[in-house]
């Protein structure tokens, strides 16, 4: 497994948690932790305006065991950026700042990955959290906004000469959001085309699109974002295969289950068993991907109230799985 510096920061792993909105607050970095001992883990993306106002305990929440942690940070507003990572340094291991984000809400304001629209103003929000703070600044960017604008090349030196430390690029354009195939190709040009880390982000969803990703871009790292779901050990795979050469066999059902429940446990002491169970839900429907009959059971998953009723039904997965009876 290959290690990373980032300028005076040295990373043990080359492997990361991409950073997921609605996915990957502290609960979810604490079981990645869990399997992956050195894998650097992003957080949610961060509101700079929010965050400049009234922090959110629940985004900006790491525990010891999280670190190395980057913060990511999202906005247009050069001064509100600067002023967010400012707020995250004492916390952050790295700020990263979002420019990649595809979703209309996101982009509808100007944030992510419009940014790619208006490379003087991208420009501008980095050097002023590059002046703000003195940890590193990367940044998380996709190939351009449609096919007809691809302009990563562009784009990722004008990343490095604002000052950023590293660049995460999604291999696919903003149009594109995550249909069709990520272009690893196109990401290894942009690692041709700038002297600081690059990290790959896209369709790594096992440890053998981890290696063919590494072998075709040539980066300096991979970040998996939505393979981790519903199978929270796959980062320490491809970490222990990248270190050892074993690929080891992915969690069995039982193990899956198990894991939610962990999970659903964590959610809940962190906001509340009402709270928490909706927030589960999504992470429920994942967790059971590859079970027979899994709609039926994501039809469940998804209206339980209470954790006794989640526990339930994955007995009886459990128990229908070993009869035979699906």
């Amino acid at each position: 497994m290959g290690g990373l510096r980032v300028r005076d920061i040295e990373f043990d792993s080359n492997v990361f948690l991409a950073p997921m909105a609605g996915i990957t607050d502290t609960v979810f970095r604490q079981l990645i932790r869990k399997y992956a001992p050195k894998a650097p883990l992003y957080t949610e993306m961060i509101s700079s305006e929010g965050l400049a106002v009234k922090q959110d305990i629940v985004l900006v929440k790491a525990e010891k065991n999280e670190y190395p942690v980057i913060y990511q940070i999202s906005g247009h507003k050069p001064h509100l950026m600067a002023e967010a990572a400012k707020i995250l340094e004492p916390r952050a291991t790295m700020i990263d700042i979002n420019m990649g984000c595809p979703v209309n809400k996101v982009v509808k304001g100007s944030d992510g990955s419009a940014l790619m629209k208006n490379p003087k103003l991208a420009s501008e929000i980095i050097t002023a959290v590059r002046e703000a703070v003195n940890i590193p600044v990367s940044l998380k960017t996709r190939l351009g906004w449609d096919m007809k604008s691809k302009n990563y090349l562009e784009f990722s030196k004008m990343v490095e000469d604002s000052g950023a430390d590293m660049i995460m690029v999604h291999g696919r354009t903003r149009s594109q959001m995550y249909a069709e195939t990520a272009n690893w190709e196109e990401i290894g040009k942009v690692k041709q085309n700038v002297s600081i880390p690059v990290i790959a982000n896209g369709d790594i969803v096992s440890v053998e699109t981890a290696k063919k990703c590494l072998e075709i871009s040539g980066c300096d790292g991979i970040a998996v974002g939505r393979g981790t779901l519903g199978d929270m050990e796959l980062i320490g795979r491809i970490e222990s295969y990248l270190k050892d050469g074993v690929v080891k066999p992915p969690p069995t059902v039982e193990d899956k289950l198990k894991t939610a429940l962990e999970h659903a446990r964590m959610e809940i002491a962190l906001r509340g068993e009402r709270v928490g169970l909706k927030f589960m839900r999504k992470f429920f429907a994942w967790y059971v991907t590859g079970v027979k009959n899994a709609a039926k059971y994501r039809f469940e998953l998804v209206r339980v109230e209470k954790l006794s009723e989640a526990e339930e039904i994955f007995e009886r997965i459990l128990e229908e799985q070993k009869t035979g009876v699906l």
